[in-house]
């Protein structure tokens, strides 16, 4: 699923291609995609409008028009498709922006667990993004800690939370739970000052990481990332065989040496 990195990129690639242009034309091929309107109000709310930037707030991507805001969740298996890069149109394509130029954007989405909003004011904004917590990206080191100290839970659960901090998935609360030698089902209320500075680190490090090199999977061979899932795969800094465990209901990969089991 894409996490936060993903996230931004899209919102890169978005503003880079679409902001500054305007909506000719909407089609929608898929109205189930179209979340809280209907495919035809959808498509003449947003025809005539022009992009005027794009933002983001966790896994979201929020792009505003001079009228309402698109905003937009990716799934499992969501992307941004931009007809220059690839002329043909693809039966996922499920929201196709035409925009003025002879240009297309579109919202493809093989599986159709994301879907597209409108949102006209920002009481609507907030209903569609629900109870989310500061982004994971950009929240301060003080709000992290006094959230964090107001927390319970194993440690994992905690970060993947988006009441928390917005944004973060399974598989970079992975990499900075292990970067943080932190066990994923420790409590954390029993981390210590130092862990919890340490952890809200790693974190930013983590995600700012992530988000400029997008191949950070194949990357950073230090990352437990790199190795994450593969067959025998051992620990990128002890090489201590890396351990499979469920927690926070999601398969959890774990180095039982390096982030010890909470006693």
């Amino acid at each position: 699923m894409p996490e936060l990195p993903e996230v931004e990129n899209y919102r890169r690639f978005f503003a880079e291609r679409a902001v500054g242009r305007i909506v000719l034309r909407v089609v929608v091929t898929d109205p189930t995609t179209v979340r809280n309107a209907s495919a035809r109000a959808f498509a003449r709310a947003l025809a005539g409008r022009t992009f005027l930037r794009a933002d983001r707030h966790g896994k979201w991507m929020l792009a505003r028009t001079d009228g309402p805001t698109l905003l937009v969740h990716f799934g499992m298996t969501g992307d941004l498709i931009w007809s220059g890069d690839e002329p043909p149109r693809h039966r996922h394509d499920r929201v196709i922006f035409e925009l003025e130029g002879g240009d297309e954007l579109r919202y493809r989405n093989m599986r159709r667990l994301g879907g597209v909003w409108l949102a006209h004011d920002a009481g609507e904004e907030r209903t569609v993004l629900g109870d989310l917590g500061p982004d994971a990206l950009t929240v301060g080191r003080r709000e992290f800690l006094g959230h964090l100290a107001r927390r319970r839970g194993g440690a994992k659960a905690v970060l993947m939370d988006q009441r928390f901090a917005a944004g973060v998935g399974n598989l970079i609360a992975d990499e900075v739970l292990w970067q943080a030698r932190i066990h994923p089902k420790r409590s954390v209320a029993s981390l210590d000052a130092a862990d919890r500075a340490r952890l809200f680190g790693v974190l930013r490090k983590v995600l700012t990481t992530a988000v400029e090199e997008f191949d950070y999977l194949q990357s950073r061979p230090a990352w437990l990332s790199h190795v994450r899932g593969q067959p025998g795969a051992r620990c990128p800094r002890c090489r201590a065989p890396l351990a499979r465990v469920t927690a926070a209901g999601r398969t959890t990969y774990l180095c039982p040496r390096c982030q010890p089991p909470p006693g």
